[in-house]
């Protein structure tokens, strides 16, 4: 319990989901939170239920990566010291390749992987003058495996793991910590949300999500991960555990399994 007393932990996409649900367990282990995402109401609802005190609500599009700069300067103003930042947010595809605008591939990529990176960077300088810190990014068991309808969600996460892996290794000598968590289907709105090839909500939750590992459970996991320093953290059940390992080992035969995958 005192691994994360008085730290400050950043977290976006803290609305819902397993940002919200790290931010709950965070919180009884005596963080300080900071909650970004775009909702400002559910960003309050969040906040309230938080333990303890002086937790602070930073609303922010990170679609307006130029923006992103300034506002994690202003935030160092306020607040002294960031020890630990997860880069939760991010939006998921329900099209095919042949049926998804160009403009649909870019917001997906310039939020799951412009905007962490670009918010990333604007506070490395802080974690490399401290000596210390932590990055979070929660990727998707999607960064390892392509599937169908997901395409510029797949890429957009490959990129994002990459990314973490030149990072890692750039900054140990510095002590800070890089974590990328693959999670597979979590029971999250992450299917209703995310967008279809005319940019249009999906709206509907898919049976793999419907049936997936509760977001609490998930939360725990990545908890535990970040307490013992690990550097890679997959989050999965089953087939899609099993397909990780195949992808390693036997790639021709996943690519023939997925041809058949059933996706909505």
């Amino acid at each position: 319990m005192q691994h994360f007393k008085n730290k400050t932990i950043w977290i976006t996409g803290a609305s819902e989901g397993i940002g919200k649900a790290l931010a709950q367990q965070l919180s009884k282990e005596g963080a300080r939170i900071i909650l970004t995402a775009r909702n400002m109401e559910k960003l309050r609802e969040v906040h309230s239920s938080l333990n303890g005190g002086n937790h602070l609500v930073l609303p922010m599009d990170l679609l307006q990566t130029d923006k992103i700069p300034n506002l994690v300067a202003e935030l160092l103003e306020e607040v002294p010291n960031i020890d630990i930042l997860i880069n939760n947010a991010g939006i998921s595809q329900r099209s095919l390749v042949k049926d998804t605008s160009l403009e649909v591939d870019r917001k997906i990529m310039e939020l799951d992987y412009f905007a962490v990176i670009t918010l990333t960077k604007a506070l490395l300088p802080h974690f490399l003058h401290r000596k210390s810190g932590q990055i979070v990014t929660i990727s998707s068991i999607a960064g390892k495996l392509g599937t169908p309808k997901r395409s510029a969600y797949c890429a957009a996460k490959h990129a994002v793991i990459g990314f973490m892996d030149s990072l890692r290794a750039e900054v140990h000598e510095d002590n800070i910590q890089v974590l990328v968590v693959t999670p597979g289907s979590i029971q999250t709105n992450i299917s209703k949300n995310a967008l279809e090839g005319d940019g249009k909500k999906h709206g509907v939750t898919d049976a793999a999500i419907a049936n997936g590992m509760e977001v609490e459970k998930c939360a725990a996991m990545i908890v535990k991960g970040m307490k013992s320093g690990k550097q890679e953290l997959l989050i999965a059940e089953g087939k899609e555990k099993l397909a990780t390992y195949l992808k390693r080992f036997v790639p021709s035969l996943l690519f023939k399994m997925v041809r058949s995958v059933k996706s909505t």
